[in-house]
């Protein structure tokens, strides 16, 4: 049985929501640093049309926890999007890597081929388990990590690419 599934997914959130955390914490400090209310970064947009970064921390978390979920074919957590802080963020983040570390190992390994229905308000999308995690999940996990990061980045906070992609 090919452990790709598992490889190519719970390992690699994990890592990510870790280096995100960590992307978090500098922006605390340099908020604090700098006398800079954190509700400035926790609020801030790159675009009027884009989401605040406490949305897009959300939507890491549910990307993530929906896709260890779906794959090893058991119920997605669901919490509820009130983060307003930094530590409430960091809490979720930690509850979703705990999620994540609890995964059966054996039940996403296989899934290639497990059917992945999706519900839109305006659609419903249908994948097989391979291309949910290769063109759906990781892309739009992705995406919305790299906004969280463009939008400290932009307002001040000294990360770099390094911070991004975490300790090897």
């Amino acid at each position: 049985m090919s452990q790709f599934m598992y490889q190519a997914s719970i390992p690699v959130l994990v890592r990510m929501l870790g280096n995100l955390k960590k992307i978090l914490k500098k922006a605390e400090k340099h908020a604090a640093a700098k006398k800079i209310d954190p509700s400035v970064f926790l609020n801030a947009r790159l675009a009027p049309d884009m989401f605040p970064l406490t949305r897009q921390i959300q939507i890491v978390s549910d990307s993530a926890k929906g896709c260890a979920a779906r794959l090893a074919g058991v119920n997605i957590p669901v919490y509820k999007d009130t983060e307003k802080t930094f530590p409430q963020l960091y809490q979720r983040i930690d509850k979703t890597i705990a999620f994540l570390k609890k995964t059966d190992k054996k039940a996403v390994e296989g899934s290639e081929n497990r059917e992945i229905v999706l519900q839109f308000p305006n659609m419903t999308v249908k994948f097989k388990g391979m291309d949910y995690l290769t063109g759906f999940v990781l892309p739009n996990f992705y995406f919305h990590v790299m906004a969280a990061y463009t939008i400290l980045r932009h307002n001040g906070v000294d990360i770099g690419k390094r911070d991004y992609l975490g300790p090897r």
